[in-house]
């Protein structure tokens, strides 16, 4: 069994409800995040319910894949988020291979700005494309 973590789209964010339900039909363990209090995530295992419910899933070395949300992404895998640093707090806790969805145009040759603090990540994709970062 292999564990991947999603998200789940609310917005204009590229919509993830059918991919984490194909990832579930194909036999992963699809793990979505959960808001603390101080803005950090934990992860927790999908039931296909809109909220994540249940007990945290701690052994975050299981997780081979994290598919996460960005607002624009550069050729660098530099992610714009929403500001809050959630992700780029939860990432280095997460010895997995990193992948945002964006829509089209969201996937820039212009630089974003970061700082060091800021997580990379391995590749972008969008509708039609999937562009691996080195």
């Amino acid at each position: 069994m292999t564990y991947v973590a999603s998200y789940l789209s609310y917005g204009v964010e590229p919509q993830t409800r059918d991919l984490n339900e194909r990832l579930r039909q194909d036999g992963h363990t699809v793990l979505v995040p959960r808001m603390l209090a101080d803005k950090d995530l934990e992860w927790v295992i999908w039931s296909g319910e809109i909220e994540p419910t249940g007990e945290a899933f701690t052994d975050l070395s299981l997780i081979g894949a994290v598919i996460l949300p960005a607002l624009r992404i550069d050729r660098a895998g530099n992610r714009l988020g929403q500001g809050g640093g959630s992700y780029d707090r939860a990432l280095p806790k997460l010895n997995a291979w990193k992948i945002a969805l964006v829509h089209h145009g969201e996937l820039t040759s212009e630089p974003i700005p970061h700082e060091d603090h800021d997580q990379r990540v391995d590749a972008a994709a969008t509708p039609d494309l999937v562009v691996r970062f080195t």
